[in-house]
């Protein structure tokens, strides 16, 4: 019986590391090729997310979720032109670009238009911040801190156990494995550190990306779990939807996308 209680537990691992493995694998080929290649996997992943997001809100038969997903691609399509540390940046048409589907989702969903609006503004500021980082050095250390921090939270998680971070929204989530999670990013920013790419205060900044990622899965988790769904879709056979593989690096993207907004207007200031 302890045996497969064990090998139970462990049973979601491969499928894990395969997906993990996957967006490594993409996240390099978006690199290699650059250019149109790469802008045009941001606008569908991005378009994909919002797609799949609205569905999950809006699940009656509605053009909605359509509307959205085409209107969070074009948005993120233009904000390839401009960049997040440019003059002026914030009242260009570039970023108003991003909150065409946010707003839409906002006044033409017929429940949680709130949601609808901070949700989808999270996702269109997530696809900016892949835009800005990529393809680049920056996009790749980007993806290792979320790879490390999940990795390293699901082996403390499952290892130490313990007391869990958040139960009534991810049960399986544990404060062990949260902070392992932290613990891992520190020490590869120590190590991109130590390499001269980065300075001490890029260095600790790196644990609170590895947080903001863990928030951006849970946020998810809380809205299947408020509309009653185990994935955002099966576009991904036995892994359920773009937004499923996505939600840790849609919520440190976009929080890097405001930390690095808010620090351009300090220092113009």
């Amino acid at each position: 019986m302890s045996s497969e209680v064990s090998s139970s537990k462990w049973a979601d691992l491969a499928p894990r590391v395969l997906s993990a493995i996957a967006m490594a694998a993409i996240a390099i080929a978006a690199i290699w090729i650059g250019g149109t290649a790469y802008v045009a996997l941001i606008v569908v992943v991005i378009g994909l997310c919002m797609w799949e997001f609205a569905r999950l809100l809006q699940p009656t038969p509605t053009a909605l979720p359509i509307v959205m997903g085409l209107a969070a691609a074009g948005g993120t399509f233009l904000s390839s032109f401009g960049s997040i540390n440019a003059p002026g940046v914030i009242m260009s048409p570039q970023i108003a670009a991003l909150f065409i589907a946010p707003v839409m989702g906002a006044v033409l969903a017929n429940q949680h238009r709130l949601l609808f609006f901070a949700y989808g503004l999270l996702i269109m500021l997530a696809g900016l911040g892949f835009l800005s980082m990529g393809p680049g050095p920056a996009l790749v250390w980007f993806i290792l801190i979320i790879i490390i921090s999940d990795v390293a939270g699901y082996f403390a998680g499952r290892v130490i156990g313990g007391k869990k971070f958040w139960p009534r929204v991810s049960p399986k989530k544990t404060w062990s494995g949260t902070i392992a999670g932290w613990i891992g990013a520190l020490v590869l920013g120590v190590i991109g550190m130590v390499l001269g790419y980065f300075n001490v205060f890029e260095a600790l900044l790196f644990p609170f990306i590895a947080f903001a990622g863990q928030m951006g899965d849970i946020a998810q988790s809380a809205i299947k779990r408020m509309v009653g769904v185990k994935d955002s879709s099966n576009l991904i056979p036995g892994h359920g939807g773009v937004l499923d593989r996505f939600d840790a690096m849609i919520g440190a993207a976009g929080a890097l996308v405001l930390l690095t907004g808010v620090g351009s207007l300090i220092f113009a200031g």
